[in-house]
């Protein structure tokens, strides 16, 4: 019985030792607003933030929402906030580098609440051709590697695979049909 206790005791103090760092990390941050532009400006520099990246921090930082707003009008006013600008560089940079297809690239942009003209305006900036050479580079990298050996399995397999990267169904399937794989 003095065993079960003492495990027992012993869980509840791990338990108070992880809740102590809980409680440090939901500490309030509350600065200025002149504080929060600064760091909202330095948070802007190191990389292009969408509005609501930068909303959202402007909150977590404990500011009030005419505040936020007015920080947000004043970056884009200075040019450190552009939202075509994240969106290419968005959109260039998941399709260059994590070779996603549209359909992921496109419900990322709704995510970070980009409007839908510019998605589409984005989107259509990927070139048709780099854009069915990779989808086929990726089916046959993934085919490769693949140890399926029935036609109709290994088939529904690659396409599973080029779907959860973002890819349109009707391109997935036709270059699987023209390639054999």
């Amino acid at each position: 019985m003095q065993r079960i206790s003492s495990i027992f005791g012993l869980r509840r103090k791990i338990y108070q030792f992880y809740q102590m760092f809980d409680q440090e990390k939901q500490k309030e941050i509350r600065l200025t607003k002149l504080q929060a532009k600064k760091r909202a400006e330095n948070f802007c520099a190191y990389q292009e933030r969408s509005q609501q990246e930068i909303r959202d921090k402007l909150y977590k930082w404990g500011q009030y929402p005419a505040d936020v707003e007015n920080i947000i009008v004043d970056l884009i006013a200075d040019n450190f906030l552009n939202e075509e600008r994240f969106s290419q560089a968005y959109t260039s940079g998941k399709f260059k580098i994590k070779q996603w297809g549209k359909i992921k690239i496109a419900n990322g942009l709704k995510f970070k609440r980009i409007p839908p003209r510019l998605i589409n305006e984005v989107l259509n900036t990927i070139d048709p051709d780099e854009y069915i050479h990779t989808l086929t580079q990726i089916i046959e990298k993934k085919a490769r590697v693949l140890s399926e050996k029935e036609p109709y399995k290994r088939k529904i397999k690659l396409a599973q695979y080029a779907i959860s990267r973002g890819f349109e169904k009707d391109l997935i399937f036709d270059i699987l049909n023209s390639n054999d794989l």
